[in-house]
Order: C-alpha cells, then sequence, then structure tokens
C-alpha cells in the first residue's frame, strides 16, 4: 500500500536497489503517480527525480526533460521541499536535459539553446561557476559541427567547479575532442587515467572503452583492444542506455575480423533493435550493425541468418536494408535540424572503414556462430587456415599439373594445394586431361595418392587404404613398381595409427613390401637405362617403404610405452636405423631427419629427454643440409617443448616462432598451429609475459575452433582465464569464460569433457565474485552444484561447491536461498568432510549476518560460530588436510569481530587472545594469522576499551616478531597501528 509519505519513501528506497531497466522504470513512474496524492511536496520531489534518472540511465531520452520541468517547476514554487543533495541535483541536472533534447531530432536547436540560456541564468543567480554550462555549449556545437574551436576554448580553459561533471566523464569528452581531429595516440594518452582504472564513475570506463577501440586498432595496441572489448562490452550488453557504445563494439568487431563475434552480439542485444528513446544513440547501433552486415554482404553473405528486430527472421541482406533505412531517416532528420551535414559527414565516414588487420583478431571467445546457413563460413570468425598462400597456382591446366609434379618431387608442402586445385578442375568440368601431360592413368594414379593423404590427416584410414590400393593398382599398370610399392607400404603405415589396427597384419604385409623392395633392387638395378632423375625418383620411393616399416613398427613402440627394452622398440631401432643408414648411403639428408626424429619422439617419451634433444638438433642438422627447409617446423615445435621441460621458455619461444613463420611461408597447411601457439602461451607465461600469453592462448584457442578440435579450445580458454586472472584481468579472464560456457547443454557453443567445463564454471564462478558480481556467481556456483551432485566418485566436490554457493547468495543478499545452500553444503560435508571448508563459510555467515544489522544478527551470527566449533571438534585427530589450531583459530577471530560489533568488547577481547593462543599452536605457518588476531585484539583494547598502554605494548611485541619471522608487511600494518594510538 502507497498511501503514507512513509511506504512511498521506502518503496522509493527499494526501488533504487533494482538494476535500471523495464521493472524500475515503470515502478519509478508508479511511485510519481502516488507521491502526487500528498498534500506536501517532498515526497514527490524525491519520486520525479529518481524517475528522472531512470530515464536517463534507461535511454529513455525523450522523457527526461518533461520529468525536469516538472521539478523546476517544484523548485520555483517550493524550495523547501528540496533536500541538500536534491537542491543540488536541480542545477546538476540541467547538463542531462541538454544532452537528452540534442538526442531528440524533433527538438528546435533554439529550444535547446534556450535550456542552456536558462542553465546560464540560473547558475549565475546560485553564484556557481560557468565551465559546466560552457561545457554543454560545446556539446551542442560538437554535435552540429559549428563553432567547435570556441566553444572548446571556452570549455577547457575554464577551472572545474562543484557541478563540472565527473572527471571521467569530462577526461572522455575531451579524448573524443582530439579523436575528431584525428590524433589517436594523443587521445589515447587523454584517456590513459580511464582506461588504466584510476578514473571512473557509473559510466566509466565502459564508454570510453567502447570509442577507444579502434585508435587501439589503428595504433597497432592490440592487446588493450582485445581487453577493453572483452572487458567494456560486458557492461554494455543488453542496456538501452549504452546502444552507442553496442554499435562501437559491433563495429569493432567488423575492423577487426571478427565478423562472427560480432553476430553474436547482435543476437545477444536483438531488444535494442526495438529501443527509440534516444534516437541519436539509436543512430549509433544502427551505424555500427551497418558496418557489420556491410562486410558480411561485401564478402557474399548476404544470405547468413542474422538476429535482427523481433517478430521476423532475417537475413544479413534484409537486415542490411532495413537498417541502413531507418538510420538514413534519422540521419536525414538530424542533419535537418542542425542545418548542418555533421551528423551525416560522421556516419558516412563510419562507413566507409576498412578492416584495419589482414587477420581477425585473436580474441580468446568461443563463438557459436561459425557457420551461416549456407554453410560457407563467415569471415572473421576463426583466423583463416591461409591467409595468403605462398604457392601460386597456374591458372592454364597443364601449367598447374607440371609445378603439382614440381612441388611433389621436391616434398614441398605446397603441393597439396596445387593438387587440391587439379582435382576441382577436373570435378567441376572446368579442364581435362591433356596429352601433354602423359597417360591419364598417372593423373588418375596422382590424384588418388593425394587424396589418400588427405584422407589420412582426418583418420578415415580405410578410405585412406583403398584410396591408396587403387593408385598401386593403376602404378602397376603404367609399368611403375616402385611407386605402387610405395603405395601398398603407405596404406599398410597409416593403418598401423588406428586403434583398430591388426599390428600382425600391418608388420606381415610391411615385411612383404621390403622383401618385395630387396628383389625390386636385385631385378631393375637403379642405374640400368636411367638417367639421373629417374634414379633418384625411384630412390625415394624406395626410401618411403622404408619409412612405412619404420612408421608402423613406432606406432607398435608406442603402444608398449613405458616399456622401452621390448620386442616393439627392438623392431623400431631396427627399422629406424635400416632407414637411417640406407638414407645416409643414398645422401637423402630429410629421410636421414626423418629417422632421427622418429628415434628422438620415442626417446622423449621414454624420458630420456637428453637423447632426445640431441636427436633432434642432429635431425635439424640434416633438414639444413636437404635443401628442404620446410620440414623444420615439426622437429622445432618438438625441440622447443623439451626446452621449455628443461627451464629454457627463451629459446622455446624462438623456436617456435621460426617453425610457425617457416610453415606461413612454405604454406604448410598441415603444420599444428594450434598446439604451437598453445606452446607458445605456455613459454609466455614462464617469461612473465602475460601480453604474450594471452595473444598466444587467443590464437590457439581459434585455431583449435577452426580444426573442430572444440576439447583442446576449451582447455586453452580456461588456461587463458588463468592468465588474465593472475595478471589482474579478472572481468577479462570471466569473459572468456562465459564465452566457454555459453549454450552449455543446449547444442551450443560448450561441448567436451564435463569435468573440464566444471573447473571453468567454478573459475567463472569465482570470477565474478572477484568482480562483486554475487548473484551472477551465486547461479554459476548453483548450476554447478546441480552438476556435481551426480559424481558419485568425488563428494568434496559437492561439499566445496555448495559452501561457495550459500556464500555467495549471502553477500547478494539473497537469504532464503543461501540457507537452502548453507544446509546442503552440511549434509554434503557429512558425507564427504572438508571440515575447512564448512568452518569458513559458516564464519562467512557470522560476519554477513552482522552486516545485514538484522535485529537479532547478533545471536544468529553467534548460532553459526557454535556450529562452527561443533564441525571443528568433530574433526578426528588424525584427519588429513585439517589443522585443528587453524580451525579453532579461525572461529575465535571472528566470534572476536562480531562481538566487537555488538559492543561487547570484554568478551571480544577474549576471543581475540583465544584466536592468538590458537595461532601460535601453528609455529610458522600460525605467524600470519596470529598477527591479524593481535592486531583485532589491539583495535578492540584501545577503540573499544580505551587501553591504549596495553594495546601499543601488544602491537611491539607482535611487530617485533613479525620482524623476526621475516613479515615485513604485517609488522608494517601493526607498527602504523601503534603510532596511531600513541597519538590518542
Amino acid at each position: 500500500m502507497l498511501d503514507t509519505p512513509e511506504a512511498v519513501v521506502e518503496a522509493l528506497r527499494e526501488n533504487n536497489e533494482r538494476p535500471h531497466g523495464l521493472q524500475r522504470t515503470v515502478t519509478a513512474e508508479e511511485l510519481v503517480e502516488a507521491a502526487e496524492s500528498f498534500e506536501e511536496p517532498d515526497v514527490l520531489v524525491t519520486a520525479l527525480l529518481e524517475l528522472m534518472a531512470t530515464y536517463e540511465f534507461t535511454g529513455e531520452h525523450r522523457k527526461s526533460p518533461v520529468v525536469f520541468a516538472r521539478v523546476l517547476k517544484l523548485w520555483d514554487t517550493a524550495p523547501a521541499a528540496f533536500s541538500q543533495w536534491e537542491a543540488h541535483q536541480v542545477f546538476w541536472r540541467f547538463k542531462w536535459v541538454t544532452t537528452s533534447l540534442l538526442q531528440v531530432p524533433e527538438v528546435p536547436l533554439a529550444a535547446i539553446q534556450g535550456w542552456v540560456d536558462q542553465m546560464r541564468t540560473r547558475y549565475g543567480a546560485a553564484d556557481h561557476g560557468m565551465q559546466p554550462v560552457a561545457a554543454m555549449g560545446y556539446h551542442v556545437a560538437f554535435h552540429t559541427g559549428t563553432g567547435v574551436a570556441d566553444a572548446y576554448d571556452l570549455w577547457a580553459t575554464r577551472p572545474r567547479t562543484e557541478l563540472s561533471d565527473c572527471q571521467a566523464c569530462e577526461t572522455r569528452h575531451f579524448a573524443e575532442h582530439q579523436l575528431a581531429a584525428g590524433e589517436d595516440a594523443g587521445a589515447l594518452e587523454t584517456w590513459r587515467p580511464v582506461l588504466g582504472g584510476s578514473m571512473g564513475c557509473t559510466e566509466e570506463p565502459q564508454m570510453s572503452q567502447a570509442r577507444a577501440l579502434l585508435p587501439l586498432l589503428r595504433t597497432g595496441r592490440e592487446d588493450e583492444a582485445r581487453s577493453h572489448h572483452l572487458t567494456g562490452y560486458r557492461q554494455v550488453r543488453g542496456n538501452t542506455g549504452m546502444l552507442d557504445e553496442v554499435g562501437l563494439h559491433l563495429e569493432f568487431c567488423a575492423l577487426s575480423r571478427n565478423e562472427g563475434r560480432g553476430l553474436e552480439i547482435l543476437a545477444e542485444n536483438r531488444p535494442l533493435f526495438e529501443a527509440t528513446g534516444a534516437p541519436l544513440a539509436r543512430l549509433g547501433f544502427l551505424t555500427g550493425a551497418e558496418v557489420l552486415l556491410a562486410r558480411l554482404a561485401e564478402d557474399g553473405h548476404s544470405g547468413t541468418a542474422v538476429a535482427g528486430p523481433p517478430g521476423r527472421n532475417w537475413n544479413a541482406g534484409e537486415l542490411l536494408a532495413h537498417v541502413r533505412s531507418e538510420a538514413d531517416r534519422i540521419t536525414v532528420a538530424f542533419d535537418t535540424r542542425n542545418a548542418t551535414t555533421t551528423v551525416g559527414d560522421r556516419r558516412r565516414a563510419r562507413l566507409a572503414q576498412r578492416p584495419l588487420l589482414d587477420e581477425p583478431l585473436p580474441l580468446g571467445l568461443r563463438t557459436s556462430l561459425t557457420r551461416p546457413a549456407d554453410g560457407q563460413a563467415v569471415p572473421g570468425a576463426v583466423p583463416a587456415a591461409a591467409a595468403s598462400a605462398v604457392v601460386e597456382i597456374p591458372q592454364e591446366f597443364v601449367a598447374l599439373v607440371l609445378e603439382a609434379r614440381r612441388l611433389a618431387a621436391a616434398g614441398h608442402p605446397g603441393e597439396y594445394r596445387l593438387w587440391s586445385r587439379v582435382e576441382e578442375r577436373l570435378a567441376d568440368g572446368s579442364a581435362a586431361h591433356d596429352d601433354a601431360l602423359g597417360p591419364e592413368e598417372l593423373l588418375q594414379a596422382e590424384i588418388a595418392d593425394q587424396r589418400a593423404y588427405r584422407l589420412a590427416r582426418k583418420d578415415r584410414d580405410a578410405e585412406s587404404a583403398a584410396e591408396l590400393t587403387r593408385a598401386a593398382e593403376l602404378y602397376e599398370g603404367l609399368g611403375m613398381p616402385w611407386h605402387a610399392l610405395s603405395a601398398r607400404s603407405r596404406s599398410l603405415a597409416w593403418l598401423s595409427s588406428s586403434d583398430e589396427a591388426d599390428p600382425e597384419a600391418i608388420r606381415a604385409g610391411l615385411d612383404g613390401t621390403l622383401a618385395e623392395a630387396e628383389l625390386l633392387k636385385t631385378r631393375a638395378p637403379w642405374t640400368q637405362g636411367a638417367d639421373a632423375e629417374g634414379k633418384a625418383e625411384r630412390e625415394l620411393e624406395y626410401l618411403t617403404v622404408l619409412y612405412s616399416a619404420t612408421f608402423a613398427a613406432y606406432q607398435e613402440a608406442l603402444r608398449e610405452l613405458p616399456e622401452t627394452a621390448g620386442p616393439a622398440a627392438q623392431r623400431f631401432a631396427e627399422h629406424a636405423g635400416t632407414m637411417r643408414a640406407e638414407a645416409e648411403r643414398l645422401s637423402v639428408p630429410h629421410h636421414v631427419a626423418n629417422a632421427l626424429q622418429f628415434e628422438a619422439d620415442l626417446a622423449a617419451r621414454g624420458g630420456d629427454a637428453a637423447r632426445a634433444e640431441d636427436g633432434l638438433l642432429a635431425a635439424l642438422a640434416a633438414v639444413d643440409a636437404s635443401g628442404r627447409p620446410w620440414r623444420g617446423s615439426r622437429p622445432r615445435a618438438v625441440l622447443a617443448q623439451l626446452m621449455l621441460g628443461k627451464g629454457e621458455p627463451a629459446r622455446a619461444v624462438e623456436l617456435l616462432h621460426q617453425a610457425l613463420a617457416d610453415a606461413a611461408r612454405y604454406d604448410d597447411t598441415d603444420f599444428a598451429v594450434a598446439p604451437t601457439y598453445a606452446l607458445l602461451g605456455h613459454a609466455a607465461v614462464h617469461l612473465d609475459d602475460v601480453n604474450g600469453a594471452v595473444r598466444h592462448f587467443s590464437e590457439a584457442a581459434a585455431r583449435f575452433d577452426q580444426d573442430g578440435a572444440h576439447d583442446e579450445a576449451t582447455d586453452v580458454r580456461s588456461q587463458l582465464a588463468e592468465v588474465l586472472a593472475r595478471g589482474g584481468r579478472q572481468a577479462d579472464a570471466v569473459a572468456v569464460l562465459e564465452s566457454v560456457l555459453a549454450g552449455e547443454g543446449a547444442g551450443g557453443a560448450a561441448a567436451g569433457d564435463e569435468r573440464v567445463l566444471a573447473q571453468a564454471r567454478l573459475t567463472l564462478a569465482r570470477g565474478l565474485r572477484e568482480l562483486g558480481e554475487h548473484l551472477p556467481a551465486a547461479e554459476q556456483f548453483l548450476r554447478l552444484a546441480d552438476i556435481v551432485s551426480a559424481w558419485e566418485d568425488d563428494g568434496q566436490v559437492l561439499t566445496l561447491v555448495a559452501a561457495e554457493a550459500a556464500t555467495a547468495l549471502a553477500m547478494a543478499d539473497r537469504w532464503d536461498a543461501a540457507a537452502a545452500a548453507y544446509e546442503r553444503a552440511v549434509a554434503a560435508h557429512a558425507e564427504a568432510p572438508n571440515p575447512s571448508l564448512i568452518i569458513h563459510m559458516m564464519c562467512e555467515f557470522a560476519r554477513l549476518t552482522m552486516q545485514a544489522r538484522e535485529a537479532d544478527g547478533l545471536d544468529t551470527a553467534l548460532e553459526h560460530l557454535t556450529r562452527a566449533d561443533a564441525i571443528g571438534a568433530a574433526v578426528p585427530e588424525d584427519a588429513e588436510d585439517f589443522a585443528p589450531w587453524y580451525g579453532r583459530g579461525t572461529v575465535h577471530y571472528r566470534r572476536a569481530r562480531v562481538l566487537a560489533e555488538a559492543e561487547r568488547f570484554e568478551e571480544a577481547l577474549a576471543e581475540a587472545e583465544a584466536a592468538i593462543a590458537a595461532h601460535e599452536e601453528g609455529g610458522e605457518h600460525g605467524e600470519v594469522p596470529r598477527a591479524e588476531a593481535v592486531r583485532v585484539a589491539a583495535l578492540i583494547e584501545g577503540n573499544g576499551l580505551a587501553r591504549f598502554a596495553e594495546a601499543v605494548a601488544r602491537l611491539s611485541a607482535a611487530a617485533a616478531r613479525c620482524r623476526q619471522a621475516d613479515l615485513q608487511e604485517a609488522a608494517h600494518i601493526l607498527d602504523a597501528l601503534r603510532q596511531d594510538f600513541l597519538k590518542r
């Protein structure tokens, strides 16, 4: 019932605690209606100011000035109804009116100038400084593009007053002025305190973060751009008061080649299409969407399904036309009102921008929109497999095939791209066999050979073997026995890596091919009737047969690990030795390198790192001698792993960068790029290079997504989040983890190992708690509790999660739900004990209960602590992972603080001394909590009991003890409190 002023005031107080949104706005409107019925206008003043605030922060700029006009009328007729704070707000909110009216093109400029003039008059009459008035004059000039320089000088040269915009917002306006002048570097320098976190407000840094994204990209500060997108977008998504900022994030996604991420942002913000209360901000949102959609249309993705205004389905082309039409209409309305082209010029400049990067900026995020409806990849969703092939693809078909054969003979990885193109040309009818290429069966055999390789890379072993069998038959028919033998040996070797392989059958088959090879050498000596080129070709096919036998033996040896001296290991050693000896005899260094790599890899897996390192260094030397530098990427990547294990991360980084560079230079699309970037991330962590680690883990995650390795991508993103959190970038970490878990259980992005995802959710929940987002944290903890409750083999996880959920709910002021989670945690503890955790939870509930200031708070808090004592007392003396002294000390410490808050100081001091005594039992492990207990005891003595001499003596002794234990920070804290008491 809202029939008394007191009831309305209480309802206003409750509404003020709600987040800005529809519910708060509707309630504020209802409370204004209720307040109008009272004779005295003081409650109406409060209600109107609250309603104006809800309009301001939800983008209802059409309505805000109307409410302020009513406030101003009350100010003129009943000034006594305004509290000191409300009187201040009257002058403060003149600025809101000016900026709100600028948002609405139907309001004439003369009317806006009239408000500025009235603001000047009233400020002057109240003896307020004119800097805020000059700021409003500048905003009008900047919006219209008329008299900007003079207005800026008039504003920027005046001293700030108590009614000036907060420094963070004013800094944003200064930086925007520099941006408009094309001064990216200067703007970013101006923004430094806001973007760096030393200056902020309710709207900052998120508004500045959105505006700084493109300047950061343009100046090459990509790591910062990534971070500000991750953290800034979380603060503006779905917020009707941040339409402009959401549009800027859409624009950033388009120009950083992350169109897939942009489509997700559109989907998350679909209701914003219906927000019409702030037309200028709406234009900013629509323009950002138009930049994104135009990029998609330009790249041929007009048919891609996208999220647009509710009520119908949209594709990119349709939504682009709709957005463009609406934005054009709004632009014309503003330029007509302003009698300038400034608004239109700024929009046209945004639309004319081109992507600022050649490759997508890795954001570290998992996007669920990597494939649109037409089956083509959304550009920018993940990095392209090869942005620019170093191998030129001839247009003429004969030249294409001849170039593919030349690269194949050299073992160049670029051959695969050419052979794929050969097959495409034959399949689509744009080319046909030419007699200049030799027999048609030869080309068919070569294509089957290449197709087999591609199938093997996809673990389609049976299909691959069938293609190689077909190739072998074709080679036999052409009188090319060595090629046929090579194909048959490879079909067997590639089957050996399958889990369903029959080692004995494969071994017998390869022994047969080896025997055939020896017989073939005897029947057709390589020097007989053959030129040097033909001889070299047959030698390579012979070594390929040896390679196949070695590869199969290697696979058998892997299965026997950690056994390194069994029959499989001996067989491998024999084959590898023969292969290396023959390659050395025939002067084929790259096959020497192959044998050395097999041996090194098996040594590394068997724990002989020194032998593995020597083998890889020898392999790289053989690669250098081979004239085939593209073969160095893999041994370098493996050697880098060994270097990381040896504690030489700088050397690992050098090797990994060279491996990636060579893979790109020689178009080696089969090189394991994603794991290599993950290794670079680990190396950067070891070097304390947080930005490098973030960059490399982000790239690795995107590459794993591209490869369809989503479990690996999830694991890398979890590592990325851990690096971000440890680096103090908790909001970034949360953004990454939210993307990992997006759509879990609903066919969405999250997929993979349940426990990996559970760990990600736990980390996310803790991250949200660190950010002070207690209710979202509690929701994550509760979801996780439901998941882990089914884990019969790990009950302690449920105890942990339920306890953390309970505390998070209490911190979010959801006490009923918190109580239920509390009892769930206690019940879980009874089944799977974790006394330290449960005691901590109960102590936290005691603290939060006192903080809530309820009438029965003290009794309830003490009851929680009594239960905590009982938990500790019930732990068996021989229990592992529980220190009884620490449990007792923790409870005594919390009881001391609870009693002190209740001003029961003598009892509180006794509890603090009990905490000190308990922590002393912990020896060196108890020194830090003991020092904290001493600090609280001294505070109780001094501030509560006025026993300053005793408190000083206690602190002096404790500080000396801390210095002796080399706890300098603790000693400094105690000394500072001692000095404070000495002044009393």
